[in-house]
């Protein structure tokens, strides 16, 4: 399988705590990878360097097999890329900007930005400074896709997008990597994550802690059974029973426990005589997994 990106010991230390420290992580040919983490814990930085803007204190970072720093202009053409952040020249019109990048990737083929223009519902003839961020960030989604890219590096790619355009464009997304594109999709939202990608990078205070196959999580035999308590006492017991528990709530007497499934004939034998409000199960997630390494506090609010 083709390696299209590669990430070898990538650094970039911004001093204080601050940046990416030696991560390492490949992307394959016709593969949709997530890279996964909240705000500042250095996903952008991550998506800069593969782009070519900065250059590394120490490492690398390759698409199709050559340098991104030093080589981008070889491979802009195979790229498209939606920034998290939009800062477009306000005092053009969105098509007057899409006709000046066409000029930049020598694109004559209107039929695709047609199509384009058309799934995302994108009127490009008011000017930028005018456009709603969710009408820039359509604008952002054309521009990306319009040279029908091998590869596309998405950066929070559905900030500021309504319900349904966000709907839209995971759907798009899936028929992209139908036909054959190779995806780095990096965002906080775990649903668009879960339902795109193949493998998942975790990253948490600039360092990968975590890298799996979303199929794997999928199929996991963890399970979480959510139960709120009528009376404080059987609250109490189960809270600080035997099990491993993921959040609980003092005020709500509600607790999640996180169960193998080899030992669900032992909890249901710890909670049949005990009053309760509710029982229910979930399957184990992405968001699950993802708070092993996030949560520290396990008191947050309602757990429903």
């Amino acid at each position: 399988m083709n390696k299209i990106i590669e990430v070898t010991h990538f650094t970039k230390d911004y001093g204080y705590n601050r940046g990416v420290f030696d991560i390492s992580f490949e992307v394959f040919e016709g593969e949709t990878f997530g890279f996964l983490g909240p705000n500042g814990a250095g996903k952008t930085t991550t998506i800069r360097h593969l782009l070519g803007f900065s250059k590394p204190d120490s490492g690398e970072t390759k698409i199709l097999g050559v340098n991104t720093r030093e080589n981008y202009h070889e491979i802009n053409q195979d790229i498209g890329y939606i920034p998290g952040e939009i800062a477009f020249p306000e005092a053009l019109t969105g098509s007057e900007l899409i006709s000046m990048i066409k000029g930049l990737h020598k694109q004559h083929d209107k039929s695709r930005l047609e199509e384009l223009l058309d799934i995302f519902e994108l009127d490009p003839s008011p000017l930028i400074k005018h456009m709603t961020l969710g009408t820039k960030r359509k604008l952002a989604i054309v521009i990306a896709f319009m040279h029908d890219p091998k590869i596309l590096i998405l950066d929070e790619p559905t900030s500021g997008l309504d319900i349904l355009m966000q709907r839209r464009f995971l759907d798009f997304i899936k028929n992209e990597k139908k036909r054959g594109k190779t995806i780095f999709l990096s965002s906080h939202i775990f649903s668009e994550v879960d339902e795109t990608c193949d493998r998942v990078a975790i990253i948490k205070d600039g360092r990968i802690v975590s890298l799996i196959e979303t199929s794997s999580i999928q199929h996991n035999s963890n399970k979480t059974y959510q139960m709120e308590f009528i009376t404080e006492s059987d609250y109490q017991e189960v809270k600080n029973g035997p099990f491993s528990v993921q959040r609980y709530d003092d005020g709500k007497l509600q607790v999640k426990l996180a169960i193998d499934d080899s030992k669900i004939n032992e909890l249901i034998e710890f909670v049949k005589n005990r009053k309760m409000k509710y029982f229910k199960e979930n399957k184990f997630t992405l968001e699950d997994y993802f708070m092993k390494y996030y949560i520290t506090e396990r008191e947050f609010g309602d757990i429903k």
